[in-house]
């Protein structure tokens, strides 16, 4: 082994202090959300019925580059925080490879992954504001955790809508967000309009994303003193979980890693959007170069497969629009294992910076994705949540590429969390009973027929 150690730690008092808001270097600014009604900029006033008052200003802010972390965020991070950079030394070995991997991890917590992150600074601006709770959604759960967890913290009440094939796979994780004292529904349900809609559309349907953020949307607007939070795809969520990439960059350039290479899963944009955060910044202001891949499953391909275009953000066209890569937000993903990626668009941010030609996107099938989650298990003692795999899958085809070159590259993924309650998943991976899901050109094409006509 090199003189470099397996795991680097950041000390507690070198914790970054503030958030990186990429969108402040970018040349080109994410397009703006519109009021589904009058297709013009949303305003702030508009927003105040659906969001909190302070995370609104991080949504619609693409000037201040820094914000403070309030101290009561700061103190809970040190709960969990600084997660660890790790040398993946024993995948290389095993690949045979002359690249060199890192790996930044962000399961150490209960919620399993780096959810956590943005969880507990909309419950602190949901308290702040004198709400008596919030709703979401969550797809394979790590979300919904996380915001349980979150609101327990700050003594919130917590509704989260489930994807119904989710809530189904996953009923541990479902356990732990109730043992936190969230109350969970699997979505679509009866409960809301736009559930019982969604329903009689699409009788049996598994659920989506969409759906779910649709119902929770619906929940909150009827609901006196609530408010509704979101875990990915809008800019406070990326806002918040640049503490990912800020961390790993200083963790770096303490022993002089720079990578060439740096890969994320990509569902709504959350993990892959503060992964990249200021090492993209590096490379808009000129300062540094590096390759950006995004990953996401060919069952859900919006970067790959989809449409740049402005389009809802649910399944029930209740939320603003947002331009987007974009499969239609009617459109429906096969009940695939990574829940967490199952979403039919992607961060605005991260659309634009993909249609700059900033970064790369690939897909991958989910039993190779489950392939590599499995040697990564044996190699590097961390079982790798299906999410977090899709990166995992591709970082070993990067290192294999050197091995045929020769190339001593350094390649930098992100690890979102744990898959310990998705077990039933690797079940049927083992069992060869897993499939792979495709969608159709014309499933594709039928979605994006239905996308809003925006002047």
């Amino acid at each position: 082994m090199e003189n470099i150690p397996y795991k680097i730690y950041l000390n507690e008092d070198e914790l970054p202090k503030q958030w990186y808001n990429l969108r402040a270097d970018m040349k080109n600014k994410p397009a703006p959300l519109l009021n589904a009604a009058t297709m013009k900029p949303i305003t702030a006033e508009e927003l105040a019925p659906v969001f909190c008052d302070e995370l609104i200003k991080q949504e619609l802010d693409d000037t201040t580059a820094y914000f403070d972390i309030p101290e009561e965020i700061l103190n809970f991070y040190k709960m969990y925080r600084p997660a660890p950079l790790t040398r993946a030394y024993f995948l290389e070995k095993k690949l045979d490879t002359p690249a060199k991997i890192y790996y930044k991890f962000e399961g150490n917590n209960t919620s399993g992954s780096h959810k956590l992150n943005s969880a507990i600074a909309q419950a602190y601006y949901a308290k702040k504001q004198g709400l008596k709770g919030v709703t979401t959604e969550t797809g394979a759960g790590q979300w919904g955790t996380a915001l349980s967890m979150a609101c327990s913290y700050f003594d919130l009440d917590c509704k989260v809508y489930m994807v119904k094939c989710s809530y189904e796979q996953k009923p541990f994780r479902r356990e732990v967000m109730r043992t936190y004292g969230a109350s969970v529904t699997p979505s679509p349900s009866m409960e809301t309009a736009v559930g019982r809609k969604i329903n009689a559309e699409f009788p049996g349907t598994g659920g989506s994303l969409g759906c779910a953020i649709s119902e929770a949307v619906e929940a909150a607007t009827s609901m006196e003193g609530y408010r509704y939070v979101l875990g990915s795809v809008l800019n406070q969520v990326l806002l918040h979980q640049s503490i990912i990439g800020l961390e790993s960059k200083l963790a770096m350039d303490k022993f002089g890693i720079k990578p060439d290479i740096i890969i994320g899963c990509a569902g709504g944009g959350s993990n892959l959007g503060g992964l990249i955060a200021p090492f993209m910044g590096e490379k808009i202001r000129g300062e540094a170069d590096y390759r950006f891949i995004a990953v996401e499953p060919k069952s859900c391909p919006s970067f790959t497969r989809g449409k740049y275009a402005y389009d809802y953000c649910d399944t029930g066209a209740v939320c603003p629009l947002q331009k987007m890569y974009t499969l239609g937000s009617g459109f429906m993903p096969a009940a695939t294992h990574a829940g967490g990626l199952r979403y039919h668009g992607m961060s605005s941010t991260l659309s634009q910076l993909y249609d700059d030609g900033l970064m790369e996107a690939v897909s991958v099938d989910q039993t190779d994705v489950f392939a590599a989650a499995e040697m990564f298990a044996r190699v590097e003692g961390t079982l790798p949540a299906p999410e977090s795999s899709h990166a995992i899958r591709v970082a070993i085809d990067e290192a294999l590429k050197c091995k045929e070159t020769g190339e001593e590259k350094t390649i930098f993924f992100g690890l979102t969390g744990t898959g310990y309650f998705d077990m039933m998943s690797y079940e049927k991976f083992h069992n060869g009973v897993m499939q792979n899901y495709v969608p159709t050109d014309e499933e594709i094409e039928k979605a994006l027929a239905k996308l809003p006509k925006v002047e």
